[in-house]
């Protein structure tokens, strides 16, 4: 009967931190990589590539972990959340806790491995991922604050490479901030009936019937700063042609939103910004090895 249970309490905290949906790792993966290549002009070393993508993947799964234990009389009364391990009754609080915590240990063991700045640094991350959860609750647009917590691991990156600030970290933070509030904005476009009726706050209830053009907006100030951040890094035409395709499918996202459509197609277009930001990273990589 044990094995039982354990291989239970295994697939609870597997679902817990999301680990077989890593799009929510990748999309905060990218900005980090965008960083680090222009930080380190096209060659990231290896121990700074792997402490990062580590780090983007306990992260998420740790934010993942403080969502559900913050929403977790919430989500019973929501179609999509029902039956996650808190509110099906498949793990307690304490245990979510604990997996927290030790996922949290496992990030500070990383960070470790950086400069003292980016270990300050990281401080702010770890409040940030413990904040959006709760800003649901307070603030009308809460994605931009989960736009603010997806582009730390940005800033920390230059910081690791440079060990202090430049204009290209800034365009990237900011090109990152309004194209995660944009696609995280069309994740709540599944959830915004059910997000009216428990009062939680979102985009798409703010915005209402324009939030395509909401969206349009965002995306299009993102593409604003990914071109700053080509003039500010010197990048050339490898660069500037992943971000005229990206800004296509910008504008194909704002344009599809615009009429009412079921969730599974909503959620495909917010996955396919995953595409999106693997894009621009190969336009970095090309901008420095093949350009240049």
């Amino acid at each position: 009967m044990m094995p039982v249970i354990l291989k239970n309490k295994m697939q609870a905290v597997t679902d817990l931190i999301r680990l077989t949906k890593p799009y929510g790792t990748l999309l905060l993966l990218m900005p980090t990589l965008w960083s680090l290549v222009v930080a380190s002009e096209g060659a990231p070393s290896i121990k700074l590539l792997m402490i990062f993508i580590l780090g983007s993947f306990v992260m998420r799964s740790a934010g993942c972990v403080i969502n559900d234990i913050a929403d977790r009389n919430f989500d019973g009364h929501v179609e999509r959340t029902r039956s996650r391990p808190l509110p099906s009754g498949r793990l307690s609080v304490i245990e979510a806790a604990s997996v927290f915590i030790l996922l949290t240990t496992a990030a500070l063991w990383l960070v470790l491995q950086l400069n003292s700045y980016a270990q300050r640094l990281s401080l702010v991350g770890i409040g940030l991922a413990i904040l959006y959860p709760f800003s649901k609750r307070i603030i009308r647009l809460p994605q931009m604050v989960m736009g603010v917590a997806f582009g730390w691991g940005a800033i920390m990156a230059w910081i690791a490479v440079r060990n202090t600030v430049g204009p290209p970290i800034f365009m990237i933070f900011l090109a990152n901030l309004f194209w995660a509030t944009a696609y995280d904005t069309i994740y709540a476009l599944m959830d915004q009936e059910d997000d009216r009726k428990i009062g939680v706050k979102s985009s798409a209830i703010l915005f209402g019937r324009h939030t395509w053009l909401a969206v349009g907006i965002l995306f299009g100030l993102s593409s604003l700063f990914f071109i700053l951040l080509g003039l500010t890094a010197g990048l050339g035409p490898a660069y500037y042609s992943s971000i005229g395709a990206a800004s296509g499918w910008f504008l194909m996202q704002s344009w599809t939103i615009r009429r009412p459509l079921d969730r599974q197609i909503v959620f495909s277009l917010f996955k396919s910004n995953v595409g999106v930001g693997l894009l621009v990273l190969l336009g970095l990589v090309l901008n420095y090895h093949l350009f240049q």
